[in-house]
């Protein structure tokens, strides 16, 4: 394997679509052709940032803070509990996240993720002897509720009316649709426990769902914060980019003190949603100045100019060098995983500021 400098010579361009004119007329400086075949990576653009771009291997990435290093999981079992307060507990096998609540006949679950969702009865039987009567969708996506089939029996399920409509379009047996929807808000009361659910518009996802327990003051919104940890990748592929901004500022006004992100290794305060939010408003602004004072067609090889697509690409690739070099230096070791997902981050923002 060639040491990381070289590899950092090999970097691909990362196409995005978008309209733009031809710049053939531009009157930039000819530039001048590393030797590699046409289509192939050559010359690395100027102040190429030292973290590894997207599709290049990173041999080691940067390590994991103390903060974020979990309890370590028991191999025979395969996840882990922690209680959250009275009859709410978390179960985790250290990257997915799902809750379930006790009361006095019945369990709640909410989301079952297929990573462990074979694991989550046993879970649950080291806590109580009751049945599983009702399963809450945070979202629609498999991998937090593709496991459902896996608790039996006949649960009433909720999601929001959202969720409702892309499980019928998905028609995938291991995500049967909800048998009681709602379009704004749903408590539900089961004995003397209660959890209420709300829908704050798109964001991660449509149908996408904050489940809380104001006995417990846990809140629970997945794929939107992640404590202490580097988003996942283009801000969780967010449906809307400012969707997600916007209820990470919402979610930091909930009172609640407990938070359960749905990933990664362990739960949130305030503390960590303001942190993120500090983060990605640096990202929004790194993008922002990178796409006002980067010029089109530079580092562009004269006989590409009549070509769209590479004068876009050359020029986004040049707008995320900027927005990296730019939030590198404070937010590196702050984040775990941040060099993970930092070049996506920075795409994705670019993209949002120019087409949302």
């Amino acid at each position: 394997m060639a040491p990381r400098s070289a590899r950092h010579s090999n970097v691909l361009g990362h196409a995005v679509i978008g309209a733009l004119a031809l710049t053939a007329s531009l009157g930039q400086a000819p530039v001048v052709r590393a030797e590699a075949a046409p289509g192939q990576p050559g010359t690395p653009y100027a102040n190429m940032p030292a973290l590894a771009p997207i599709g290049v291997r990173t041999d080691r990435y940067l390590p994991v803070s103390a903060e974020n290093t979990p309890p370590p999981i028991d191999p025979a079992k395969g996840y882990r509990t922690q209680k959250l307060g009275d009859g709410l507990y978390m179960v985790t096998e250290n990257a997915y996240q799902s809750m379930f609540l006790v009361y006095e006949t019945g369990v709640v679950v909410v989301d079952a993720p297929p990573t462990y969702s074979a694991h989550l009865k046993q879970a649950i039987a080291e806590v109580t002897d009751k049945p599983i009567t009702h399963v809450i969708y945070s979202h629609s996506h498999t991998d937090h509720i593709g496991g459902v089939t896996d608790l039996g029996g006949r649960p009433i399920t909720i999601a929001q009316e959202e969720t409702k409509r892309l499980l019928l379009r998905d028609r995938d047996p291991k995500r049967p649709p909800p048998t009681v929807t709602f379009k704004d808000r749903y408590t539900l009361k089961v004995g003397s426990q209660v959890l209420e659910l709300s829908y704050h518009g798109e964001a991660h996802e449509p149908g996408n769902i904050f489940i809380y327990a104001p006995r417990q003051k846990t809140l629970m919104v997945v794929d939107v914060i992640f404590p202490g940890w580097m988003p996942w990748r283009r801000f969780a592929v967010a449906h809307e980019v400012q969707g997600v901004f916007d209820q990470v500022a919402l979610i930091d006004k909930h009172p609640f003190e407990i938070l359960v992100g749905g990933h990664v290794t362990r739960t949130g305060t305030h503390a960590d949603v303001r942190t993120q939010l500090e983060f990605m408003n640096d990202v929004k602004a790194a993008a922002s100045q990178a796409l006002k004072t980067t010029a089109i067609g530079e580092e562009l090889a004269d006989e590409d100019k009549t070509n769209p697509w590479a004068v876009f690409d050359n020029y986004i690739d040049r707008v995320v060098v900027k927005c990296m070099n730019t939030v590198t230096p404070k937010w590196q070791d702050r984040l775990s995983g941040f060099d993970v997902y930092i070049w996506d981050q920075c795409f994705a923002m670019e993209q949002s500021l120019r087409i949302d």
